[in-house]
């Protein structure tokens, strides 16, 4: 049956108190309402925490306005509701919405209260509920609604890293007023009072005179404090589980099952470490043959992870599916046996991705490579290859050259899969550690 309503909430990084806010809107679900998180690249686990609290969680590219279209995109509801994760819906939400909706209304927003006791944020609301009235103009702090044709007719939220919400409250009242509803959604007053009322009044003032005389949308939104999206690239990590029998099995003969284990559970967190410590991005780790070993759940509380399971398919399917799932998105994937890789590796490697370049590859001297970054998704270019031999990377070039892309490719690095890598390995770790 299709939901009168669909409710789109994007986030970021807001662990801290998302269950709590998502909680306040199972009432709304009980009643029919499809809830959906648009997870922008969180590294504290934000997604994860979303997961049981919502009818679907998804992770798009950062930045409110793409999150935003993604939900709606993939929502089901005649009616869209567009929700910050710090603002709470009224109880008579779906009845408000709906009934203005049957009454003629194309769409609308809530009057808006800022959590806080200062006196001047009563002044600040009522002022921003009243010009709202006079003006048609609707902002993402009083829960925008709209009929989906509408919103597609509108041409869905621009993709501007601030005043999207703007931008579209526009768009839509070219097509009708707003309905200004009389309930009002409480929005926290964090950045007001983190950065005090006058001066966010002020702040809000500029910025907005600003993007009305043309002012670049990026150059305002770093002034407000956010972070351009470019600016962050995702880190995919495939790992196997470390149990004995099943991970760095080719160092079974050498070492032993339970070594070969001990060292599969090492080289995953340096692996990790080095990845966090490059600080490009969220860093999602894929887990063979699932999320469930309790290794990588003690990864998730202690780091904030997304964790997700790799397909049971070939390793060229698995880096396939990890790139597909990350949208539109540059990212970099990176396996967990080449402990040579360092943070500035992957620093120059997202670096080369923001050049211009469609792929990039860290090469081993084993005919392989460590690193693959794709700039977007490339279907194709992981077929064909003869993974775990020395022509992987020679057939990878074959396949970069027969779809058009233009690539990259780093310094070699060494990698662990024979009893001499381990040597290797260990020398490096008795520099780095003394031990």
């Amino acid at each position: 049956m299709t939901p009168e309503l669909s409710i789109i909430v994007p986030v970021l990084d807001e662990a801290p108190q998302i269950a709590e806010r998502l909680k306040r809107l199972q009432a709304l679900r009980a009643q029919g309402v499809e809830l959906i998180v648009v997870d922008g690249g969180s590294v504290d686990g934000t997604a994860e925490l979303a997961s049981a609290l919502a009818d679907r969680v998804l992770i798009s590219a950062r930045g409110r306005a793409t999150q935003m279209n993604a939900g709606a995109a993939a929502s089901q509801g005649r009616v869209l509701l567009f929700l910050h994760a710090d603002t709470t819906l009224p109880e008579t939400a779906l009845q408000a919405v709906l009934t203005a909706v049957r009454a003629g209304a194309t769409w609308g927003r809530f009057d808006v209260r800022i959590d806080g006791r200062q006196l001047l944020l009563r002044i600040v609301e009522r002022m921003m509920n009243w010009r709202s009235r006079l003006t048609g103009i609707a902002t993402g702090d009083q829960a925008i609604f709209v009929r989906r044709e509408v919103f597609e007719r509108a041409g869905a939220y621009p993709d501007l890293p601030l005043m999207e919400d703007i931008a579209l409250a526009s768009a839509l009242k070219r097509l009708a007023p707003p309905a200004c509803l009389g309930e009002s959604v409480i929005t926290s007053g964090r950045r007001w009072e983190m950065h005090g009322v006058a001066r966010t009044i002020l702040l809000m003032w500029w910025l907005r005179a600003a993007y009305f005389l043309g002012a670049d949308p990026t150059r305002l939104a770093r002034r407000y404090g956010y972070l351009p999206r470019e600016e962050h690239i995702g880190i995919a990590v495939l790992a196997k589980a470390p149990r004995a029998g099943y991970a760095k099995t080719r160092l079974i003969p050498a070492l032993g099952a339970k070594a070969a284990a001990r060292l599969q559970r090492q080289f995953t967190l340096r692996t990790l470490s080095t990845a966090r410590a490059a600080g490009l991005g969220p860093v999602t780790l894929w887990c063979a043959p699932d999320t469930r070993h309790r290794f990588f759940r003690a990864l998730q509380q202690r780091y904030g992870l997304h964790l997700r399971s790799q397909p049971a398919v070939d390793l060229g399917r698995r880096m396939a599916h990890a790139f597909a799932e990350n949208g539109a998105a540059p990212l970099l994937l990176i396996g967990t046996d080449c402990p040579a890789l360092s943070a500035e590796h992957l620093q120059q490697a997202a670096l080369a991705l923001r050049s211009g370049v469609d792929a990039i590859f860290i090469t081993t001297v084993d005919g392989g490579y460590c690193l693959v970054g794709l700039k977007q998704p490339c279907p194709g270019l992981f077929e064909e290859i003869d993974w775990s031999t020395a022509r992987v990377m020679a057939q990878t070039r074959s396949r970069l050259a027969a779809l058009g892309l233009r690539w990259q490719e780093m310094a070699r690095l060494w990698d662990v899969d024979r009893a001499e890598d381990v040597a290797r390995w260990q020398a490096l770790r008795l520099a780095e550690t003394g031990r």
